[in-house]
Order: C-alpha cells, then structure tokens, then sequence
C-alpha cells in the first residue's frame, strides 16, 4: 500500500529537476539526493527516483547529441560569410548581408527543435509530478534506462 508520504517523495523527485534553474545540475543533484535517501523505504519511491534521473541523463545526452550536430552549421556559415562586415574607412561602412544559407535554414530548425523538446521535458516533468502525487507509475517517453 502507497501513503501519503511516499507519494510525496516521489513527487518531490520529479519536482526537484526544476531546482535546475537556481542551482547548476540542480536537475540532477535534487531527485539524486532525494531517491537516495529514500530508495529503501519504498519501492515506488525508488522506481520513479530511477525514472527521473533517467530521463534527466537521457535528456542531457539528446541534447549534447543535438549541440554536437547544431554547433558546425552556424561555425561553418560564419566561416562562409566573412565578408559581412566589409570595413574601409570611417567615411565608407558596409555591411552585407546577402542571401540566407541553407545551412542557416538547418541550424535554425534544430534550434527550434531543442526549443519544443525543452517545452515538451517541462510538460512530462509535471505529468510524472501529478502521476506520482495521485499513486500511480509512470515511465518517461523516450528514456533511456541508466539505472534499472
């Protein structure tokens, strides 16, 4: 039988990711701490501390995988356009800005990509919350299980 107080870690867990806004790896370190503590006592408490810190670390991983794609579109566009700012003297400033490139088309639409994944983490870190406040297990879309 789930009581109140385990119910309440468990939502706590997934509610401590957000303490990533004030402290840094805050998204780590709360639900580490918390599932920590608490992964004796219960075994829904444990099964949704191992379902947060997965998803957080899967996340993360996504993200460097993204970063790591993302980041040579915009170096090699700015490599590309050197001449953007063409400087000859005081009285002579022009800046040419030309035609977009493709591969700012495809930065930016996985810039936009990060944008909505970042939103859709924030809304299954509250659905977790609200699964876990009312009993019942909840398993993250997409994660990779690190800790089973």
């Amino acid at each position: 039988m789930i009581n109140n107080h385990q119910k309440n870690i468990a939502t706590f867990i997934h509610l401590s990711t957000f303490s990533r806004f004030i402290i840094p790896f805050g998204n780590f370190i709360g639900p580490i701490i918390l599932w920590a503590a608490n992964k004796d006592k219960s075994e829904f408490i444990d099964a949704h501390g191992k379902q947060a810190i997965n998803f957080q670390a899967s996340i993360l991983l996504y993200a460097l995988i993204l970063g790591a794609i993302t980041v040579p579109f915009f170096i090699f566009k700015m490599f590309s356009g050197l001449d953007f700012i063409d400087f000859h003297s005081f009285h002579d400033f022009h800046i040419n800005i030309g035609k977009p490139s493709p591969l700012l088309y495809i930065g930016g639409g996985l810039g936009l990509l990060a944008v909505v994944g970042f939103i859709i983490e924030l809304v299954l870190i509250v659905v977790a919350s609200l699964k876990a406040r009312d009993g019942e297990y909840y398993k993250y879309p997409l994660t990779i299980n690190f800790l089973k």
